[in-house]
């Protein structure tokens, strides 16, 4: 990036001088960075005209989970649910990104029970009383990406899945709770974490959130059992997501050896999954999509 004057229309388009608008922001990140803190590439910051154009990508993804909400039901295949989510993000001119995604056979995914994450639909996958389900929807729309998932439960569910999916969810609120504009990462993941574990539960170590936006998946990484004041700067302009794979049991898993795709316990005891889309403003974090 050539030399900005303090007077120069910034580089983000908004139309603001350089001195009103991206300057303070990077004279503090360079604060940070002088004082041993990982900061983020400038291209990490989404711009304001990009930041709109992916607010349009998630309010479709949203849509489609409520598509998935008003259908998904006991007796309905997985297969089924990738057809509502195929159907309805094409109608309204999107495109599933994870339709193959290096090599991912469908338009979403779905994950059972003792699934962590990557369970590919099937017409041989029946949904029954009991089960716990999340689905993950990611859209692609006019090029920019967006991303998150649910948890369904099917019917009447036990006590300890019950407890399982609402501790998840209230790790996820403590972790957005925490990606405050100029702390840390880590911090997200340690509050993550700390509730899991306070519950006797365990997260999934290295499978986490991951920035997006323009790409499907992009930097940071975003580890959900990090410790506080560690990791990278949250400044205004990032998007990523925050989805920690709780586990009942251990966090070990395995990888299904037929599919290369369906990440389940090792144990085989339940597993829940719920995903934020966030941007991080100056007033706080921002759920784009969830």
């Amino acid at each position: 990036m050539e030399k900005i004057n303090r007077n120069d229309p910034c580089w983000c388009g908004s139309g603001k001088k350089y001195k009103k608008c991206h300057l303070p922001i990077e004279e503090k990140m360079m604060y940070y960075y002088n004082k041993g803190h990982i900061v983020p590439d400038l291209d990490l910051l989404k711009t304001p005209e990009e930041i709109e154009f992916i607010r349009k990508s998630a309010d479709l993804n949203t849509a489609v989970l409520d598509a998935v909400a008003r259908e998904i039901r006991a007796g309905m295949s997985t297969e089924e649910i990738n057809t509502i989510v195929h159907e309805y993000t094409v109608s309204h001119g999107g495109i599933p990104a994870p339709l193959n995604y290096e090599g991912y056979p469908k338009s979403v995914c779905t994950s059972i029970n003792n699934e962590i994450c990557h369970g590919i639909p099937s017409k041989d996958i029946i949904l029954k009383e009991g089960d716990i389900i999340n689905v993950d929807v990611s859209t692609i729309l006019d090029g920019y990406f967006s991303d998150a998932s649910r948890m369904f439960c099917i019917g009447e569910i036990p006590e300890n899945a019950r407890k399982l999916v609402d501790v998840t969810a209230e790790c996820v609120e403590l972790g957005l709770a925490a990606a405050k504009p100029w702390g840390f990462l880590g911090d997200i993941g340690h509050a993550v974490n700390s509730h899991a574990i306070a519950n006797g539960y365990s997260v999934v170590r290295d499978i986490g959130g991951h920035g997006i936006g323009l790409e499907f998946h992009e930097d940071p990484f975003v580890s959900f059992v990090s410790q506080p004041g560690t990791d990278m700067l949250l400044v205004p302009g990032m998007i990523f997501t925050i989805e920690p794979m709780v586990n009942e049991g251990t966090h070990k898993y395995t990888v299904d050896r037929k599919n290369g795709w369906t990440v389940r316990t090792k144990d085989n005891k339940l597993s829940a999954q719920i995903e934020y889309m966030v941007l991080i403003t100056e007033d706080g974090p921002e759920v784009l999509t969830k």
